[in-house]
């Protein structure tokens, strides 16, 4: 298990994570949500010992990443796809990690042909495409069949087949009981992978729960009913405590109460119900509304770290 405690990195005047703290358990994929600039690549770089926090730990197991003795065989991660020296072929860019990680050769061969590059696995990385970038990333961190993997935004490029196909590996890696955490800015892709989500501003944990929890608690979460007496059922419900907007011809949207509680006022009052139907919000309406303060503030952070990037 990865523990995060009272993490916090300062660049200059800028918090970009600030006392942040979380688990990342087994068997899951955990998604990691935040605007832009809300500290979540520079949190994945911390965990990987790529830049020294300011202040708190992250251990594997108890472990510091920098005290594990061969890293590649515990931790695979993509970062940055493009990350990697243009002129080697993709399998000799694996052979070598292969080699620095102590991996037997024969996964380099494994790999390519589960991320489906075996057949330009001669090519030169500078001349592919981002998606096939995703897909080597993916495949060096697949490389030492680690049991925690972490992904920083791994749909990037992919075209629909290729994000499907992610999709399914992400999940049938938790299914396997790994650890997989990934960084992403689709809502859509989210709710489909992730069973769990941990959603940042400005540095700080502000949500680490399950989606449908997420979704269940946002005020766009609803109860669709539809009544020949909409009007009657309407009035009774508000007397009773509940916010009741209007959709169609005898459509009611009822939040404040829940589906039983409606079922059995309309029951006791003899109002008939033709449907009676909870509507989750989307993850994107959740984390929008969720977000909705830390948005100008990433944008100025964003700005901020870009500068102090340029400076050092």
């Amino acid at each position: 298990m990865i523990k995060v405690r009272e993490l916090t990195k300062r660049f200059g005047d800028v918090t970009a994570v600030d006392a942040l703290s979380f688990d990342l358990r087994p068997g899951l994929v955990t998604g990691f949500l935040g605007p832009n600039g809300a500290g979540k690549s520079t949190t994945m770089r911390m965990m990987l010992g790529l830049d020294r926090p300011d202040a708190g730990s992250v251990t594997v197991d108890g472990r510091s990443y920098v005290d594990i003795p061969a890293p590649v065989q515990e931790i695979g991660a993509v970062l940055d796809a493009k990350a990697v020296h243009g002129g080697r072929t993709a399998r000799a860019h694996l052979t070598w990690m292969a080699q620095a990680g102590g991996v037997p050769r024969r996964r380099v061969d494994e790999v390519l042909d589960q991320v489906g590059l075996t057949s330009v696995a001669g090519k030169r990385i500078g001349g592919f495409s981002l998606g096939m970038s995703q897909r080597l990333g993916i495949a060096g961190a697949l490389l030492g069949d680690p049991g925690i993997l972490l992904f920083d935004e791994p749909v990037n490029g992919l075209d629909p087949e290729g994000i499907r196909w992610i999709r399914g590996m992400m999940r049938d890696l938790a299914a396997q009981g790994r650890t997989v955490f990934v960084s992403s800015h689709l809502m859509n892709e989210m709710e489909e992978t992730a069973d769990h989500v941990l959603v940042i501003g400005r540095g700080r944990l502000i949500a680490d729960t399950g989606i449908a929890e997420l979704t269940a608690r946002s005020s766009h979460a609803h109860i669709r009913v539809i009544s020949p007496q909409a009007d009657r059922l309407g009035d009774l419900l508000a007397g009773h405590g509940a916010r009741v907007g209007t959709g169609g011809a005898g459509e009611l949207l009822v939040t404040g109460v829940d589906a039983s509680q409606v079922g059995e006022l309309a029951l006791a009052q003899r109002i008939a119900v033709h449907e009676l139907t909870p509507v989750r919000a989307s993850l994107e309406a959740a984390f929008m509304e969720l977000t909705a303060q830390e948005a100008q503030y990433a944008a100025e952070t964003a700005r901020a770290l870009a500068h102090e990037g340029s400076t050092r």
